[in-house]
């Protein structure tokens, strides 16, 4: 271990970020602020409000503030550097910091998707035996499937680490993005990467293949479920409680089918670059958004919570 240590002392990584375009630096750095402040705001936010608010005590709201903190520790992971690299001059960054980010990076990455999976389950559940809901996802199940995915992210980081950390690496290299993605530590590896490369590959392919699966089938059944009720308007019903979450979902796995599986060239490197800030900033500050616009109870909370503040402050 102390020798994996050492393999990483004194290595720097300098990171291009948007540097090929120096007029839109400070622009750039403007709007990623106010993007990742309304992040960390709606998000804490959202937390606090399904705490408050007793209505929303549910299983899919409990996962929901999970997702909150998940979301939360993924743009504050990338979010910081990402500033840095738009105002100062020095671009670059230690090898085990580097590695570190990876490592908390990847972890939310992973819990995210599986909690995205998890609340799917939670919607099979709630549409298709209503009337067993409150039994089948009980307090101590909810707890068990939030801290699995919390196991199951850590599990995964800390496998593909270690297998980073087994590698020798160039004393510096300069790496064409703004973020220690795997692909990028993998750039600066002097040793050869490709059992590495092959982890990574089998981790990935696994846990995104396992996750839709599970949100495919319960979304399958749930449309068969609905199918079949002969009320008026129950589709409609089951199509606006699903809707929000399947936004999300669109997003998620959709822009990182879009990242690993079609942007590959270097020509499209600008694309990765974008696409890598709407993943990791954009779409945390979008959930909260897409589960609170059409519930009232969120609404309602939040709008005490402002009054409250007004009367505070006027007082």
């Amino acid at each position: 271990m102390q020798h994996q240590v050492n393999q990483t002392t004194g290595i720097l990584l300098v990171f291009v970020g948007f540097s090929d375009y120096p007029n839109l630096q400070v622009p750039l750095f403007l709007i990623f602020l106010i993007i990742y402040a309304i992040t960390v705001l709606e998000n804490l936010g959202m937390i606090l409000v399904i705490r408050i608010n007793a209505k929303l005590h549910t299983p899919m709201y409990f996962f929901l503030s999970h997702l909150s903190f998940v979301d939360l520790c993924y743009t504050t992971v990338i979010a910081p550097k990402l500033l840095d690299l738009l105002i100062t001059e020095d671009r670059s960054m230690s090898l085990k910091g580097c590695i570190i980010q990876f490592y908390f990076g990847c972890a939310c990455v992973v819990t995210q998707t599986f909690m995205l999976a998890v609340m799917a389950y939670d919607r099979f559940v709630a549409i298709c035996n209503p009337l067993l809901y409150t039994v089948a996802m009980s307090r101590r199940l909810c707890a068990l499937l939030v801290t699995g995915t919390y196991l199951w992210g850590g599990l995964c980081a800390t496998t593909l680490t270690y297998f980073l950390l087994a590698l020798s690496y160039c004393r510096s290299t300069i790496i064409n993005h703004f973020c220690c993605e795997y692909s990028a530590i993998i750039s600066a590896a002097c040793s050869d990467s490709s059992l590495s490369q092959i982890a990574c590959l089998l981790i990935c392919m696994f846990n995104e293949i396992c996750s839709l699966l599970i949100i495919t089938v319960s979304y399958v059944v749930i449309f068969i479920t609905v199918i079949k009720i002969p009320t008026k308007g129950a589709l409609q019903k089951a199509l606006s409680t699903c809707a929000p979450h399947l936004t999300a979902i669109s997003f998620c796995h959709g822009i990182i089918l879009l990242l690993y599986c079609v942007l590959k060239s270097k020509s499209s490197l600008l694309l990765v670059k974008i696409v890598t800030v709407f993943y990791s900033m954009v779409i945390p500050m979008l959930n909260p958004l897409i589960y609170s616009l059409r519930n009232k109870d969120v609404k309602e909370t939040v709008r005490k919570l402002i009054h409250i503040k007004i009367l505070s402050q006027s007082l």
